[in-house]
């Protein structure tokens, strides 16, 4: 809301009673109301400078040049199709827009009677890579992880007109991520490989995997 720069301080609105969406265990619920925060987010034109999702993403290529380099426990071909769908996916991107970046259930909070984001990243991309961390979190929440992952995306391409096949290609590129950055920290870098091969299953199952 204000700002003094000499002191380095922020004045930040208060949610008010502020209770994450993690609260709302009625997964379908849950997911409704991310529709909701999502469609308000995603509208109208951006200024300023912000991060590209090609710079979001430049650990995938850090690690690419190491793996050849020197080694690396990460296969290379699972980092090497993470690539390729970026590639494909930012050629393909007809629309970019000014992301949150880390929207998931802990960042949305109850605000009277309205619900409200904390957090930005502030990352300019692809709408589609902004529904990712949500589908991350609390995979097992209202059944198995696999039939979670799939009816979340029946839900937002039916309620945002989002396409499945680009939301999958990014959870794989995101789980790729999530285990470079792993790997650079010194990390357990197997959970974000988990996370790219439930995505491709989701693929598989649906027709379009690359095989």
């Amino acid at each position: 809301m204000d700002f003094d720069g000499p002191l380095r301080a922020l004045l930040l609105q208060r949610a008010v009673p502020g209770d994450p969406l993690s609260t709302v265990t009625d997964d379908d619920r849950a997911t409704e109301i991310f529709c909701s925060v999502f469609r308000r987010l995603h509208q109208g034109s951006f200024t300023g400078t912000h991060q590209s999702i090609s710079e979001h993403f430049s650990a995938i290529a850090r690690y690419q040049q190491m793996r050849v380099a020197t080694g690396g426990p990460l296969p290379l071909w699972w980092v090497d199709r993470a690539a390729d769908y970026l590639t494909n996916l930012a050629s393909s991107n007809g629309e970019t827009e000014l992301l949150h970046g880390d929207l998931h259930h802990d960042n949305i909070l109850h605000d009277g009677g309205e619900w409200v984001v904390i957090d930005p990243k502030g990352i300019i991309g692809d709408p589609h890579f902004d529904v990712i961390q949500y589908l991350l979190n609390y995979p097992g929440r209202g059944g198995d992880p696999e039939a979670v992952l799939a009816r979340r995306m029946a839900m937002m391409t039916e309620q945002l007109t989002l396409d499945a096949q680009r939301i999958a290609m990014w959870g794989i590129a995101k789980g790729i991520l999530d285990a470079c950055w792993a790997l650079e920290d010194g990390a357990d870098w197997r959970s974000g490989l988990h996370t790219a091969e439930r995505f491709e299953r989701w693929l598989a199952q649906s027709g379009h995997s690359k095989g």
